[in-house]
């Protein structure tokens, strides 16, 4: 209860400051390339249920829907702004929609894309099925896209176990400084 007050405090104030930022990032994406500014990525839930979730779209018309490091050729699949949009996790603000209608949290583990079905299978396993996903999680800050899928599940195991207001906020601390360093970001 507690969790979902503070998503929702922290969704809404970010939203108003990051209002200018989301418009700016939009245009950006529709004067860049063809075809809708967000991206609407079926991923999986709290207890295995897909959601659809927003991103700035950063990749071409036609990718097919898989985890970026297993494309051919992933640099051409990039929009001209698609790498600067990832690098800089600005294509994640539009999360703040999933964040208030209540299918992510700000700290959890970061939804499973719905064919990932070895990290699903593993989560589940584990019980990290049971957590409403985040825009950001204790995997994400220590090591985002250069750990593997084991490695993963091991961190969001972790978060579960050590999960508290006090917990969320070390991580989106640690999600900030990674952020502004542009630490583990494979594109």
């Amino acid at each position: 209860m507690l969790k979902r007050a503070f998503d929702l405090v922290l969704a809404m104030v970010a939203g108003a400051v990051l209002l200018f930022p989301l418009v700016v990032v939009a245009l950006a994406v529709r004067l860049t390339s063809k075809g809708p500014v967000l991206y609407w990525s079926d991923r999986v839930g709290r207890n295995n249920r897909i959601f659809k979730m927003p991103k700035f779209r950063s990749m071409r018309l036609g990718t097919p829907p898989m985890a970026t490091h297993l494309l051919p050729n992933a640099e051409a699949a990039l929009t001209p702004i698609g790498s600067f949009l990832r690098k800089s996790s600005l294509d994640e603000m539009p999360q703040l929609w999933s964040i208030l209608k209540g299918d992510m949290s700000f700290v959890g583990p970061r939804p499973a894309l719905f064919n990932q079905d070895d990290l699903i299978a593993l989560r589940t396993e584990a019980g990290v099925d049971k957590l409403l996903p985040g825009l950001t999680g204790w995997a994400q800050v220590n090591g985002r896209d250069s750990v593997s899928i084991a490695e993963k599940v091991q961190l969001d195991t972790q978060y579960l176990h050590q999960k508290s207001l006090v917990f969320d906020l070390y991580i989106i601390w640690l999600t900030f400084l990674r952020v502004i360093q542009r630490e583990d970001v494979s594109h």
